[in-house]
C-alpha cells in the first residue's frame, strides 16, 4: 500500500465519522441551546434540567438514523477498507 492510498483511506474514513456523528452532534447543539434559552428566561438552574432532555433528544435521533449510520459504515468498509485488506 502507498502512502498517498493510506492517506486517502483514511481522510475517506474521517468524513464517514464526521458524516455519521454530525445528526447527533446537532441535536444535542440545538437541544442544549433551547435549554440554555429556557433556563436563562425562567432561572431554573436544575442540573436534570439539561441533562435529561438532551439524552432524550440524541436518544431519538440515533434510533432514527442508526439506519444511515450502518449503511455509511457498511459501505465504507465494503467498497474501501475489505478490497484493500484482500488485495494487499
Amino acid at each position: 500500500m502507498t502512502e498517498n492510498a493510506f492517506f486517502d483511506v483514511l481522510r475517506q474514513g474521517l468524513w464517514v465519522a464526521v458524516t455519521i456523528s454530525a445528526p447527533l452532534l446537532i441535536v444535542a447543539l440545538v437541544a442544549g441551546v433551547v435549554i440554555g434559552l429556557f433556563q436563562a428566561l425562567t432561572s431554573v438552574q436544575e442540573m436534570t434540567l439539561t441533562f435529561v432532555p438532551k439524552v432524550a433528544a440524541m436518544l431519538a435521533v440515533f434510533w432514527v438514523s442508526m439506519s444511515f449510520m450502518s449503511g455509511a459504515l457498511v459501505s465504507f468498509f465494503k467498497d474501501l477498507v475489505i478490497p484493500m485488506v484482500a488485495g494487499g
